[in-house]
């Protein structure tokens, strides 16, 4: 019998681009998951807003399990059902005229930028191809979409990167003034910056971007892979602000944990996206689609969205309770299931060190960059979890304060 795999395999077989944790989870079940030695956690990473609800929900489980027994992957030589019913889904939920399907946030959002240059090429010309992005933003892996981010540590030393890109300062809208003119073909934004810290867009901010791409012709891109399927307490957190871009990105919850992203966008825009011009050998792929279509279904509903909002309120509650006890956080913030708490001062940068402490307590938690603590855990998270997964992070704080 083959021996069970353990972490020190990592180091011995893997690349080196993650620093994973020692435990290893090997099953879940809602918002509690148990490692090798049968340990258990509560779960307020949630996959880094991925796992919307929970581990192995019924709905995904029988949405994945009956597709896997009819049909798993042809090629975009065909179509499929369950591609076409979630577009249609998607469609009928949202702005949008049209979806693209691909397998990750990354290709959605690299798929956007495409069409955006090429629908400014194709309706204007050549000269209006500048994208304007922000300082601290996060938008995928890939050369492009690293570029369009605004945070350099991830673009350094793989140059020379694409050009034409300008990045602005967010919620700050006379920066984005200061940049934009008739070369430009779209701003790209997050409505809460994720990686960049936890920062939700102020609604004016936004709504002057709309106006100012209006005025020249350029397209807003909204990148919700992490706000968006119920994050903010909306399908989309567009809907809250009451401000509708051109082009959508979505993926993470999308799939509930099952590899899927998409783009979603206009009858104006999506012709420029013609036949040949971009593609994705597993956008649209049956398994995934069926998955995430049950995923959608599952979450916009009255009874989740506004569960969403109602555990937004008990973890905010509670993190400032420990707060209050322990003076750890200049700020807790956020938007529904997601949230931040800012470091206080006296802890600058060391957000971090709270991770491993909060593992041994049984809590798997997060952090946005060096400075913020991030929560994204299921949206269907019950009580008893969040009261008990924030008991275990005051222990695992309290400790750490202590050792500071």
């Amino acid at each position: 019998m083959s021996q069970s795999p353990t972490r020190d395999d990592f180091e011995r077989y893997m690349v080196p681009n993650y620093a994973p944790q020692r435990t290893i989870p090997v099953r879940g079940e809602g918002s509690r998951l148990w490692d090798q030695d049968g340990r258990e956690y509560i779960d307020f990473a949630g996959g880094i807003a991925v796992n919307a609800l929970g581990h192995c929900h019924p709905a995904l489980v029988s949405a994945l399990k009956g597709q896997a027994d009819k049909l798993w992957h042809l090629s975009n030589v065909y179509t499929n059902e369950p591609a076409l019913a979630l577009a249609k889904s998607l469609v009928e939920r949202t702005f949008a005229d049209k979806a693209y399907f691909c397998s990750s946030g990354g290709e959605a959002n690299e798929a956007a930028f495409k069409l955006a240059r090429r629908w400014a090429h194709d309706t204007h010309g050549a000269h209006k191809d500048k994208i304007i992005s922000f300082r601290q933003s996060f938008h995928g892996r890939t050369l492009f979409t690293v570029s369009v981010g605004g945070q350099p540590k991830y673009s350094e030393g793989f140059g020379p990167i694409p050009g034409r890109i300008e990045h602005a300062v967010y919620n700050d809208l006379d920066s984005v003034r200061e940049l934009i003119d008739d070369a430009t073909c779209a701003v790209v934004v997050e409505p809460m910056q994720g990686e960049g810290g936890v920062v939700p867009a102020e609604a004016d901010f936004l709504h002057g971007l709309r106006a100012l791409c209006d005025e020249h012709q350029a397209l807003l891109v909204f990148d919700e892979v992490q706000s968006g399927v119920g994050r903010s307490g909306y399908l989309y957190a567009y809907m809250h602000y009451g401000v509708t871009p051109d082009i959508l990105t979505t993926a993470k919850a999308l799939g509930g944990g099952f590899p899927v992203g998409a783009m979603l966008t206009t009858d104006r825009v999506a012709p420029s996206l013609a036949v040949g011009t971009h593609g994705s050998t597993y956008g649209g792929n049956p398994l995934a689609c069926a998955v995430a279509l049950a995923a959608v279904e599952t979450i916009d509903t009255p009874e989740v969205l506004s569960g969403v909002m109602r555990r937004h309120a008990l973890f905010k509650e509670h993190l400032e309770a420990i707060n209050r006890r322990h003076g750890v956080f200049k700020e807790v913030r956020g938007l529904g299931l997601l949230l931040g708490a800012e470091m206080a001062p006296a802890y600058e940068g060391r957000a971090k060190e709270i991770l491993p402490l909060a593992m041994e307590e049984g809590l798997m938690a997060l952090v946005a960059g060096p400075n913020v603590l991030r929560m994204a855990p299921s949206l269907v998270i019950s009580d008893t979890d969040v009261n008990e997964g924030m008991a275990r992070l005051e222990r695992a704080i309290g400790r750490f304060v202590q050792g500071a």
